[in-house]
C-alpha cells in the first residue's frame, strides 16, 4: 500500500484537513501503514498537484480542507481492483529461524519464546483497540474492523506457532542438527588455529 492511496482512501469517506487526516491515520491506519505529519502534508501537496485531490475549503490560519476529485476516485478504484498487492516477502524474524541451529537449543528456545511474547503483546493491543474503538457504520470503521480481525487472528496464530517451535527446537532431531552445525564451525576454528600455530 502506498501513502498516496491511504490518503485517497481516507478522503474518499469525507473531506479533511491535514490535521484531521493525521488524527484518522493515528486512529485507524497506524498499525498497518504509519505516517508522519510531514509525510501526510507532503503527499497532500503531491496529490493536489496531480489533480487527485483539491482544496475544498479554507479556514483561519491557512487551514485547508481537502476533498478527493473524480480523478482521485478513479485512481483509488484502479489501485483497489487492478494493482496486485505487493506484500512483504522479507521477514527478518522468520529468516533467523532457519539458522537457529548455530546457537544452543536453549538460546533458540529463548528466541522463539520472545517471538511468542511479542505476538501476545501485539494481540493484547489489538484486543484493546477492538474493545475501545467506536465501531460505527462509516466505511473506515466497518472495514477497519475487518482489518483488525486479520491482526487478531495473525497474532494469535503467530503466538501459537512460536510456542510450538520453542518446544520443537528442544527435541532430539533439532538438537542433533544444532550440534552438527556447531561442531562443523568448531572444527573449522580448530583448523584455523592449527594453521596459525604451524
Amino acid at each position: 500500500m502506498s501513502l498516496r492511496h491511504a490518503v485517497l482512501g481516507l478522503l474518499s469517506e469525507s473531506p479533511a484537513s491535514g490535521y484531521d487526516l493525521m488524527k484518522l491515520f493515528n486512529a485507524t491506519l497506524t498499525n498497518v501503514w504509519p505516517a508522519t505529519q510531514s509525510q501526510v502534508y507532503g503527499e497532500l501537496n503531491k496529490l493536489t498537484t496531480a489533480g487527485l485531490v483539491e482544496v475544498a475549503a479554507q479556514g483561519p490560519r491557512g487551514r485547508k480542507e481537502y476533498a478527493i476529485t473524480e480523478d482521485g476516485l478513479t485512481e483509488l478504484r484502479h489501485w483497489l481492483t487492478d494493482i496486485k498487492p505487493g506484500g512483504s516477502t522479507r521477514d527478518d524474524s522468520l529468516l533467523r529461524v532457519f539458522f537457529l541451529g548455530i546457537v544452543t537449543p536453549l538460546e533458540a528456545q529463548t528466541y522463539l519464546l520472545q517471538q511468542a511474547q511479542r505476538a501476545a503483546r501485539l494481540h493484547s493491543v489489538y484486543e484493546q483497540i477492538d474493545q475501545t474503538a467506536n465501531w460505527d457504520e462509516e466505511m473506515i470503521s466497518v472495514h477497519g474492523r475487518i482489518a483488525l480481525e486479520y491482526g487478531l487472528r495473525m497474532t494469535a496464530a503467530l503466538e501459537d506457532w512460536a510456542l510450538w517451535a520453542a518446544d520443537e527446537v528442544t527435541h532430539a532431531k533439532a538438537r542433533k542438527a544444532s550440534e552438527l552445525a556447531r561442531s562443523r564451525h568448531k572444527g573449522k576454528l580448530r583448523e584455523e588455529d592449527a594453521d596459525e600455530e604451524g
